[in-house]
């Protein structure tokens, strides 16, 4: 028995290297958009912050999603790492919904009150990526109890609830203390800062390492 659930870990925990590598490119192109938005005037464009958030926040999702699919098409038997990387890419339109939701309702979005829309643009992701994770060991277990049991033995599952709960204190925080979007710059530096998203990857393959 303790084979087994030792070469369940490992095709649980398979792949995330696949994953990780999806994270830079979107820093990169949310941080480069942003400056380019700053030179061409554009510091406080809604739609401009729009791009760059999606990009520095979610757009590892897009790719992580394109894996998915792959994976998907390929055949490939399931995984923990396809059913993230699916949990990711359908939570991606929801930091949209909220954005534009608050804009309309007259949120200041450069203030305190603010704060948890690059929460959502950083981590709404991460949220259905949790989900689809607990929702896999559940179908994987056979019952709520025994995924449940296994989600709170998961180190990945762990370090996802881990982030999804640290980053929003630390995003008030710096907002109460005076940080506040108001260029395209400053809008990906944050958004980058609070998207953690690479972590439980990255726990998933150092274990593959140690494996």
């Amino acid at each position: 028995m303790p084979e087994k659930n030792e070469q369940e870990e490992v095709l649980e925990t398979e792949n995330f290297s696949e994953l990780i590598k999806y994270t830079i490119p979107g820093y990169i192109i949310g941080l480069v958009l942003g400056i380019s938005l700053d030179n061409l005037g554009y510091q406080r464009s809604p739609i401009g912050q729009w791009l760059v958030r999606t990009f520095a926040g979610e757009g590892e999702s897009i790719l992580e999603g394109v894996y998915s699919i792959r994976q998907r098409l390929s055949g490939a038997t399931g995984s923990m790492a396809e059913a993230y990387g699916w949990g990711k890419l359908f939570g991606l339109a929801v930091p949209w919904v909220i954005d534009l939701g608050s804009r309309l309702a007259g949120v200041n979005v450069y203030g305190v009150e603010g704060f948890y829309i690059p929460y959502f643009y950083a981590l709404s992701d991460q949220i259905g990526a949790n989900i689809s994770g607990m929702l896999y060991l559940k179908r994987k277990e056979g019952g709520w109890n025994r995924g449940f049991e296994r989600y709170i033995h998961h180190p990945v599952m762990l370090a996802s609830l881990a982030v999804i709960l640290v980053v929003p204190a630390g995003l008030l925080f710096a907002r109460i203390i005076g940080f506040s979007p108001t260029t395209q710059t400053f809008t990906a530096f944050e958004t980058i800062v609070a998207n953690l998203c690479w972590i439980p990857p990255f726990v998933g393959w150092f274990i593959e390492r140690r494996r």
